[in-house]
């Protein structure tokens, strides 16, 4: 059987431009102070996550980039809704701890790198809560609560 000649499998493919490259050849976009491996390993990890990672550091750098000294975190409005829920720093917290925890090693360990100065800035212009009430304390399922929760908040 004779053999093709490579240009006429290049013909039958077509030319690089009518191609589009493979997913994995394509620029990521950056993630909020990520370096690029962990910013890769976040997008790839589940589509969709690096954004939420990004808006919500962007959430978290934004409460703290107020002016003046001491910060009081704002109750949501309405808790139970997902969206008003992110009114509240903690929350914010809350589910950046979690994606945390469900990113691969490389990913875990730059976004904790992030989280730890953020986190420090954090305890240096908020104000401990010296009686927080009950519900600060544990969550509905009787769990305690991390130490971000039982910082002072405007209503108390």
């Amino acid at each position: 059987m004779p053999r093709r000649r490579p240009g006429a499998l290049r013909a039958e493919r077509g030319t690089y431009e009518d191609r589009r490259p493979p997913a994995w050849t394509r620029p990521l976009p950056p993630v909020d102070r990520l370096p690029p491996d962990a910013a890769a390993a976040a997008h790839w990890g589940r589509p969709g996550r690096a954004a939420e990672i990004a808006e919500l550091l962007s959430r978290y750098r934004s409460f703290l980039r107020r002016p003046g000294g001491t910060l009081l975190l704002g109750p949501s409005p309405c808790p139970g809704c997902p969206g008003c829920a992110r009114e509240d720093i903690a929350v914010v917290r809350d589910e950046l701890a979690e994606l945390q925890r469900a990113l691969p090693p490389v990913a875990r360990t730059a976004l904790g790198r992030v989280l730890r100065d953020l986190d420090a800035r954090f305890l240096r212009r908020t104000l401990p809560d010296p009686a927080p009430p009950a519900d600060r304390w544990a969550d509905w399922r009787g769990r305690p609560r991390a130490w971000w929760h039982r910082r002072l908040y405007e209503d108390t």
